[in-house]
């Protein structure tokens, strides 16, 4: 038998383990148990309503993760339900041109995403019959599938009992556990913590409690519903610092004009082997703003904001008539269906060109 100090010392240790339901920086059984559940519980309740939200088809799930991935959500759900309309299923996708998906993408940026998109769906189509992989491993084949995509497809559409790690599982479980983990520790963890009867809603409902709730600043643990379990309750300290905003100015030239046919505006392409955006059609940069000041034919006419990155661009839109670029005049009527680059989507727009 134990004397009293013996069991008050094991109860004042059944109290501080209960007290955070953490050993060793990892959830244990009831406590797990609890987590599970009451997260789940909260994510039926509480889970935004999005578009890709709304059946387990593995098409939309495909779509709908490339293009969050570098992109927030709400800039993604306009081009979503476009992309959607033009390529309804992946057959349709896979025979596409090239330039009618980046026609589509335009806006979302990176678009080497959609250059990959392309390239699996041809696969999935011509390989396997339309039908997409259901493992994780088998997933990772495709182009532009990497590790958390795959396992985001496989769990949610296929119902693999595979964990995801991104940005926002990353930031949960570091704060529950009060544990900066990293690398292969990371995906570990994150499987032990996976409930295997229903993954794809388990990995949705930790993006969502990341996303929403246990925000990268200023996390909203009053609402969380797992607050207490976490052993941080608030930020935690990562030693991670973010990479400095870098600012720029850059200036473009818009020239337009009116003929018998319509209104025109004058475009040129990147180079196809351009690093970045090649093939995308855009208004011709203008590196020497004092030869367009001395010409006397240009006027400002409107400046924009646009972020690649880490920079910052002020952007300086020209309205000049004498292009010394090569290019190509376009007409209005037809640049919806073009793979314009996202800036001059936006200076296009903002002009009245195109709605």
């Amino acid at each position: 038998m134990f004397n009293n100090s013996q069991e008050n010392g094991r109860a004042g240790q059944r109290c501080k383990v209960n007290k955070h339901l953490i050993i060793a920086g990892h959830i244990i059984g009831a406590s797990l148990y609890q987590f599970r559940s009451q997260l789940l519980a909260w994510y039926e309740a509480r889970a935004r309503e999005l578009p890709w939200r709304k059946n387990r088809d593995p098409y939309r799930v495909w779509l709908s993760e490339i293009m969050l991935q570098q992109t927030r959500v709400a800039a993604v759900v306009e081009h979503y339900h476009e992309f959607q309309r033009r390529f309804p299923d992946v057959k349709k996708l896979s025979a596409a041109r090239e330039a009618s998906v980046l026609a589509a993408w335009s806006g979302l940026g990176y678009y080497r995403r959609a250059r990959m998109l392309h390239a699996a769906a041809r696969i999935v189509a011509q390989k396997h019959g339309g039908k997409f992989p259901r493992t994780a491993q088998e997933l990772r084949m495709l182009p532009g599938i990497g590790r958390y995509t795959a396992a985001a497809i496989a769990s949610i559409a296929f119902g693999e009992p595979v964990a995801v790690v991104d940005g926002n599982v990353e930031r949960v479980i570091q704060r529950i556990t009060g544990n900066p983990l990293r690398g292969e520790k990371l995906w570990t963890e994150a499987n032990g913590w996976l409930d295997r009867q229903r993954p794809g809603d388990f990995n949705q409902a930790m993006m969502e409690l990341g996303a929403v709730v246990c925000t990268p600043r200023a996390p909203a643990c009053l609402t969380c519903p797992v607050v207490h379990l976490c052993a941080t309750r608030g930020e935690l300290a990562t030693g991670k610092k973010a990479a400095p905003r870098k600012k720029r100015e850059a200036h473009y030239a818009l020239n337009y004009r009116t003929n018998g046919r319509g209104c025109e505006v004058f475009l040129k392409r990147r180079s196809i082997q351009s690093s970045l955006m090649a093939g995308m059609w855009e208004l011709p940069e203008i590196d020497d703003l004092s030869q367009v000041r001395s010409g006397g034919n240009a006027e400002p006419c409107l400046t924009v904001r646009h972020s690649i990155t880490v920079t910052d661009y002020t952007v300086r839109v020209w309205r000049t008539s004498a292009p010394r670029s090569k290019g190509k005049w376009i007409p209005v009527e037809g640049l919806n269906n073009m793979a314009l680059t996202g800036l001059a989507r936006k200076i296009l727009r903002k002009a009245g060109v195109i709605p």
